[in-house]
């Protein structure tokens, strides 16, 4: 066995699903009996809705043929951000409930022949030179595995990240509590007032903020919620999370919480009185990074490596980014195409794009607090937001959209970057970029007048898909050669690129996929 994953949540289950179309096939172990029933995330945001695209993932979960289109509006710390204007916008959003997206991607790595394994958990584990050891208690009892790599993708607790002995180090604020009432509304006459959305009749999330906390109502994803972030003076127990010794939230609980926020009385219903109530509670709010993503040939994927805010849902974006960035470095490793030291680069370009989220989720927690100090703060942040280019600055921070891994001394501005959305016409028809990788595969789109890139290469590898045609929208290219995770390793911008040019395209295909 080459993988052993821990964790069959999203992220474990995107990488799984990598590895499959690679030719891979991992186990994969989850505690759980199976996929977690809770609710949890209701959407994805950010540049993962393109990774699901380039996987033909997206239109199976929006029934859409269409191309993931940009939000027209989001928020930072409580302020709306006003997208719809804003030309190359990256921040796109995809309305599902994480145990939607988990059913799919078990299904599409199970079609891919991944050993998943409910009920079956990570108890130890021993590092050789050649492999490592895993040790496993299921059902039946304990048993070993032996594999070459353990990729830990078990979650903000993660026993994988214990078990290696690897620090979690950060902050953890422990005086606010978040409460959350799914399918629960607002008087009538708030929704009017507020204007008719697309959800129940609800506008886009709201946020008000008063000196005792923060209230929100509006469309999350495909459905509505009302939340309270409110600080919470009592002596704290050092816990954080959803405690299971507490009671469970009502709906009383939470009309008192927006009370003492707001100074008035604010009755809430169910949107359906036959629909039960999805109502959670959760103290504090963790914000860490691990110490290291990989100890030796365990690695640390999605919440196990980066805790942070679930302030504008950016967790799923940043996990399944690093599922996709791992899985391919992983299989050409495997496939002994490249030499494991491609492996470090995992962190070296994923850790950054952690520290960004835990970054901006901090400052939106800073600007969600009370104090005179935070309403002034806030006041001049409102004024900044009045400048299109902060609003865009911000939505590409939310996206990750402004996440560039290093490109090299004196390479394209696009190298490094997400390759943007463009289709490419061919005697065959128009594919958009996102088609043309669904084999998860490194590509070549060379839009040259004389397919001057790829006629240079010679004979070409077949692990390296190779398209020829006539530009169809818009890109700041000539040729692009794409990673599998959709970041651009090389790109021109001549129509006769110079011999230079092509000999580093070659190193860049050796450097990086052993071509």
């Amino acid at each position: 066995m080459s993988v052993v994953i821990a964790g069959a949540g999203p992220n474990g289950l995107m990488l799984a699903s990598e590895l499959g179309l690679a030719g891979i096939r991992p186990v994969v172990v989850d505690p759980m009996s199976g996929p977690d029933p809770q609710p949890r995330v209701n959407r994805i945001v950010g540049q993962a809705a393109r990774i699901l695209d380039h996987r033909g993932l997206y239109s199976a979960l929006t029934g859409t043929t269409e191309p993931p289109k940009p939000a027209a509006r989001s928020m930072f710390a409580g302020f709306p951000l006003d997208l719809a204007d804003v030309t190359g916008s990256q921040l796109f959003t995809v309305p599902v409930q994480q145990r939607g997206l988990v059913h799919l991607l078990a299904e599409r790595a199970g079609g891919y022949g991944a050993d998943l394994r409910w009920g079956h958990a990570v108890a130890g584990f021993d590092q050789h030179d050649g492999d490592i050891t895993v040790h496993v208690l299921g059902p039946d009892g304990a048993y070993d595995v032996s594999a070459q790599y353990l990729v830990g993708a078990d979650g903000g607790t993660s026993k994988t990240r214990h078990l290696a002995g690897i620090d979690f180090p950060g902050m953890s604020s422990y005086d606010l509590v978040i409460r959350i009432g799914f399918d629960v509304v607002p008087p009538d006459a708030w929704i009017t007032a507020a204007g008719a959305g697309t959800v129940s009749g609800l506008p886009p999330l709201r946020f008000y903020r008063t000196e005792h906390g923060v209230f929100s109502y509006g469309a999350v994803g495909d459905r509505v919620a009302v939340m309270t972030y409110e600080l919470n003076s009592a002596p704290s127990d050092q816990r954080s999370g959803e405690a299971a010794d507490e009671p469970a939230m009502s709906v009383g609980e939470l009309e008192a919480s927006a009370t003492r926020i707001l100074g008035t009385d604010v009755p809430l219903r169910p949107v359906s009185a036959g629909r039960p109530l999805d109502l959670r509670r959760i103290r504090g709010i963790n914000s860490r990074i691990a110490a290291h993503y990989r100890l030796g040939r365990v690695f640390l994927l999605g919440d196990a490596a980066h805790v942070h805010s679930p302030i504008g849902g950016p967790g799923l974006n940043l996990g399944l980014q690093d599922a996709v960035n791992l899985g391919w470095k992983l299989a050409a490793v495997l496939a002994g195409c490249v030499a494991p030291g491609l492996l470090d680069t995992y962190e070296t370009e994923r850790r950054p794009a952690a520290e960004r989220v835990i970054m901006q989720s901090r400052a939106q927690l800073a600007l969600l607090r009370p104090g005179l100090e935070i309403a002034s703060l806030r006041d001049l942040f409102g004024e900044l937001l009045t400048d299109s280019d902060t609003v865009r600055r911000l939505g590409d921070l939310l996206s990750g959209a402004d996440n560039r891994y290093a490109p090299g001394v004196g390479r394209h501005p696009l190298v490094g970057r997400w390759v943007p959305d463009f289709a490419v016409a061919t005697a065959r028809g128009s594919h958009r970029v996102a088609e043309l990788a669904r084999d998860g595969r490194p590509q070549l789109v060379d839009l040259t007048e004389n397919s001057a890139v790829a006629d240079s290469l010679g004979e070409i590898d077949d692990r390296l898909t190779v398209t020829a045609g006539s530009l169809v929208g818009a890109l700041s290219a000539t040729a692009v050669l794409i990673r599998p995770d959709g970041y651009v390793a090389w790109a021109s911008s001549d129509e006769h690129p110079a011999a230079d040019e092509l000999t580093d395209l070659r190193d860049v295909l050796k450097q990086w996929f052993g071509i």
